[in-house]
């Protein structure tokens, strides 16, 4: 049993030093010349893998993009959380846990901004079946989830208005780094805009008079 169990671990080794090299490969390319600017013969390239071998991992380049963006889409989620978690504890508002959970996540899709908004469009409209957009829409979810948490904090919401308030915050995300429109403004730019929306929509009370208000 043992000799069999050897070739798999180093089989699955290869296989995994393999996603990582066209993972940095498609990072990088991606990151310095934008989706429509490579080739995915140039991503294989890069990561001095076959053609044939990188559309194992990814079937298309949208998929490489996908497969990518995913990883920042998910570290990016986990900061603001830890950003809206710290506001909770702090006097904030509603409105700055808010902002300071959406802050890492606007940087993110805005870091490339073609990259960015090829990510959401594709989560948005391509084959939720395939793995790699399975993945980036679960993410979605876990970002509108924390918005849940973090404006159910305020005792002023009901957990219906959270729910409907996250999917409205989402929204405001998603046009705002995506409308062709928009695409000229920094990000700077982008997340005061973004700010003032939320301010239209948010109450102001800090977290601690909130609580104080239903004690």
């Amino acid at each position: 049993m043992s000799e069999h169990l050897i070739p798999l671990g180093r089989r699955e080794r290869a296989k995994e030093d393999k996603r990582r090299r066209i993972m940095a490969a498609a990072g990088e390319l991606f990151a310095e010349r934008g989706m429509t600017g490579v080739t995915t013969q140039q991503i294989a390239d890069r990561a001095d893998v076959a053609i044939g071998t990188l559309f194992l991992y990814a079937s298309t380049k949208a998929e490489m993009l996908i497969m990518v963006q995913n990883e920042k889409f998910a570290a990016a989620i986990d900061d603001g959380l830890a950003a809206a978690e710290a506001a909770e504890r702090s006097d904030a508002t509603t409105r700055d846990a808010v902002l300071a959970l959406v802050g890492p996540v606007v940087a993110c899709i805005r870091e490339q901004p073609e990259n960015g908004r090829t990510y959401l469009h594709e989560l948005v409209f391509g084959d939720p079946t395939e793995p790699h957009r399975r993945e980036g829409l679960a993410l979605s979810v876990r970002l509108e989830d924390g918005l849940v948490r973090t404006l159910t904090h305020d005792s002023a919401l009901t957990s219906a208005d959270a729910v409907t308030l996250a999917r409205v915050i989402t929204a405001i995300i998603h046009i705002s780094t995506t409308a062709t429109i928009y695409l000229h403004r920094t990000t700077g730019e982008v997340l005061d805009d973004i700010r003032l929306q939320i301010s239209a929509v948010l109450p102001r009370r800090p977290f601690a008079a909130s609580t104080m208000a239903t004690a």
